[in-house]
């Protein structure tokens, strides 16, 4: 592993000050708001105001919307990890867009970036920008986690994600960002209410699958920012300092088995040792079969083993088929 890399901030253009202002008042909102929501939990959980149906509901959108990013933004646009058709293309970009983690356009291009320059000068959210001391990694790690949200450089849509924005459903959808915005937080509480014929269902599910739930998915992705590029296990070899965090594997249906990742960036799984489960590879194994997700990129057992850190934790990829002893 080479040195921690010197991170400097990156110079912030004049023309780009006044949109990034509104950008830092309207990400503040939906950062704060659901956080607030989140400390609330506990007492309005103690008064009861919890039932099944808002527990089915919290479910449900997470599990939308979260998709919407690991599938949707993340292995599909960013990274092109499989191929689908323009219907499933459209509902992807819609449950991303549902997280209220930004248009797709912009939320791609951040990303790209950021491979681009992995903890390195450039890197959007590096936990090292400011350096390694206990101090340094400590602000590193709220920059990293949502400090950079707030940053007045804004990366640039046409030079990193081009192809989104040349993509017509998809400029659409980013442009009714804000509608679906609405409809992220409306349609639980219109759920909860039809389903229990009442006003008190329809706020309680507007807390637990609106706010609540809002929350939690932007936690968990910032926490693939933070957390995994700090703490975790790194089996292997990449150019950065991604790591693997197992108590993430769930919440973020397996993007936190990051360190394979920053090594694979296109496949389609990124838990690829034997007992890491990555929720998302296996939905993207049923649309296939389904056959709604096509050219998947599968990560090769015999690639992998290449650029193991221990080659003797091979025998743990899954797939791999430890070469047959030949006759001399």
């Amino acid at each position: 592993m080479t040195a921690t890399p010197e991170i400097v901030t990156p110079v912030r253009p004049e023309e780009l000050q006044i949109q990034g202002n509104a950008m830092r008042i309207t990400i503040g909102v939906f950062v704060v708001v659901p956080l607030l929501a989140v400390v609330a939990a506990i007492p309005v959980a103690w008064g009861s105001w919890l039932s099944w149906t808002d527990i089915a509901l919290l479910v449900l959108f997470y599990a939308v919307t979260a998709a919407g990013i690991t599938i949707g933004y993340h292995r599909y646009f960013t990274h092109g990890s499989f191929k689908a058709g323009r219907g499933v293309k459209i509902l992807l970009a819609l449950a991303g867009s549902m997280a209220l983690e930004g248009s797709i356009r912009q939320w791609v291009a951040d990303h790209r970036k950021h491979h681009k320059y992995s903890d390195e000068v450039g890197d959007p959210h590096s936990p090292w920008r400011f350096g390694t001391s206990k101090r340094a990694v400590a602000k590193g790690l709220y920059f990293a986690h949502v400090g950079w949200l707030f940053d007045e450089e804004q990366t640039a849509i046409e030079k990193y994600a081009p192809d989104i924005k040349a993509d017509k459903d998809l400029e659409a959808i980013s442009r009714w960002f804000p509608a679906i915005v609405a409809a992220s937080l409306l349609l639980p509480a219109l759920l909860g209410g039809l389903i229990t014929w009442s006003w008190v269902g329809a706020l309680t599910a507007f807390f637990w699958a609106g706010l609540f739930r809002i929350a939690i998915v932007h936690h968990v992705t910032w926490s693939i920012n933070s957390v995994c590029h700090v703490f975790g296990t790194r089996p292997f070899d990449s150019r950065d300092f991604s790591t693997n965090v197992w108590w993430l594997a769930i919440p973020s249906l397996g993007e936190s088995w990051h360190n394979l990742h920053h090594a694979e960036p296109t496949a389609a799984r990124h838990g690829v040792l034997k007992g890491q489960v990555d929720l998302s590879a296996v939905a993207i194994r049923a649309m296939e079969r389904a056959g709604l997700a096509k050219d998947v990129r599968w990560p090769k057992p015999e690639r992998l083993v290449k650029k193991l850190e221990d080659p003797t934790m091979a025998h743990r990829i899954r797939g791999y088929r430890a070469p047959s002893a030949t006759s001399a």
